[in-house]
């Protein structure tokens, strides 16, 4: 995108591949040999670039200092994780806005606004409001788990993210099914015939203030026989537990029946995939108020390719219903 606008743009010493190889010090290498200040880091390169803070020297904090700006997508970003990223480039605002490949970007959030959300006590993820003219509508999910209501702008509805921007994507390459499966019914909420729309596959909510939750991803919905439920607000619960490093929530058994299972990386690590032991399962249970027939602990959650920081949520669902079936307990 850098170059594309026309900005210098410089990538750090590491594996572009495999985001999480991204280390403090190459960071600050980057900035000194670009006199950079926007720092773009993945959720899964800001861990790996506080966990390796320890190496800096003076000369490369003085670097990091001059950062006005450092922003991260590509997945959900905890407030904490922007906190410590923070404190590596004390004068930056930190900046988690949401977007994707069809239309950069929609919505924008800051520090200062997501801990402003927070009292809100909402569930998922805040990423902000519309950005200039872009649109966001929730199409409402039925029983199902389908996105079949009229997308509309109903705060505290769950459901399927639909977005229209002056900058969004005119149509896929020689893809006429995914084009036709993107544009489904989005007229029926649009003001213009001049708009064009995208639905999105992430599912969440507006709030009062017309600030957008993301709950995940549409095919990780678990639809129980009350309903269809998000993964991400009872993975975030889940993750305030002490001995949790990170959680992911996944459906088992049958559609309209499925139950909620936790998959967790503990702290310390658990050497072989299983059952969490009896403390952690009481208290990732108790953490939540999505009931939870088991809770699985693993040495590593499986991470998408490119980001290194999306949970392969489908993947698990997987795992976990032949674990659970009495299966060989492999890893993930």
């Amino acid at each position: 995108l850098g170059p594309a606008l026309g900005t210098r743009s410089i990538t750090p010493r590491m594996d572009v591949s495999s985001p999480r190889t991204l280390t403090a010090k190459a960071v600050a290498a980057a900035v000194r040999e670009s006199r950079a200040g926007i720092v773009f880091l993945s959720p899964a390169a800001i861990l790996n670039v506080v966990a390796t803070a320890g190496g800096l020297t003076h000369s490369d904090r003085v670097e990091l200092r001059g950062v006005h700006t450092f922003l991260s997508t590509g997945a959900p970003v905890s407030a904490e994780l922007l906190v410590s990223a923070n404190a590596l480039m004390p004068n930056a605002t930190p900046h988690t806005p949401y977007g994707m490949t069809e239309c950069l970007l929609v919505t924008d959030i800051t520090l200062d606004g997501i801990r402003a959300a927070a009292a809100e006590n909402d569930t998922g993820v805040c990423v902000g409001t519309p950005i200039d003219a872009n649109r966001v509508l929730i199409c409402a999910l039925d029983m199902e788990g389908r996105a079949a209501g009229v997308p509309n702008t109903q705060t505290g509805v769950l459901g399927e993210i639909v977005i229209s921007a002056p900058h969004l994507k005119d149509h896929y390459d020689r893809l006429w099914m995914t084009d036709r499966a993107a544009v489904r019914d989005t007229r029926r909420g649009s003001d213009s015939p001049e708009e064009r729309w995208h639905r999105t596959g992430d599912v969440g909510h507006l709030d009062h203030l017309g600030r957008l939750w993301v709950e995940g991803r549409l095919p990780h919905v678990i639809v129980t026989a009350n309903g269809p439920i998000a993964p991400v607000g009872a993975e975030q619960d889940v993750e305030h537990v002490p001995a949790v490093r990170r959680a992911a929530v996944v459906g088992v058994g049958p559609h309209r029946l499925r139950q909620a299972v936790a998959v967790v990386e503990t702290v310390p690590p658990t050497s072989r995939p299983g059952l969490a032991s009896p403390d952690v399962t009481a208290a990732v249970r108790a953490s939540t108020g999505l009931p939870l027939v088991a809770v699985l602990a693993v040495p590593e959650l499986p991470m998408d390719i490119r980001h290194n920081s999306k949970i392969d949520r489908s993947r698990l669902s997987e795992w976990a219903e032949r674990a659970l079936a009495g299966g060989k307990l492999t890893a993930p």
